[in-house]
């Protein structure tokens, strides 16, 4: 099953993530099919940069957000 969900990077306390396609039994570290976009929690307002179109292309076909992916593309436009 592949799954739309975050990625974390940036330093300890500075959380920055990444959206990624990934298989749902890969780590959430590991590898990835296609990055999405990126989410920076730190800014104010957060700032949350997606490729809409992508996105729905893989929705179409059968990728599952998680909870917290899912209300970030409602905020996005999706």
């Amino acid at each position: 099953m592949v799954k739309i969900r975050l990625r974390r990077l940036g330093a300890r306390k500075r959380p920055f993530y990444r959206l990624v396609i990934t298989d749902s039994k890969a780590k959430r570290n590991g590898p990835f099919i296609e990055i999405l976009g990126t989410y920076d929690p730190l800014k104010e307002p957060s700032e949350i940069k997606v490729d809409l179109e992508r996105a729905k292309y893989w929705l179409q076909r059968g990728a599952q957000p998680t909870d917290i992916t899912k209300r970030l593309l409602q905020r996005a436009g999706l």
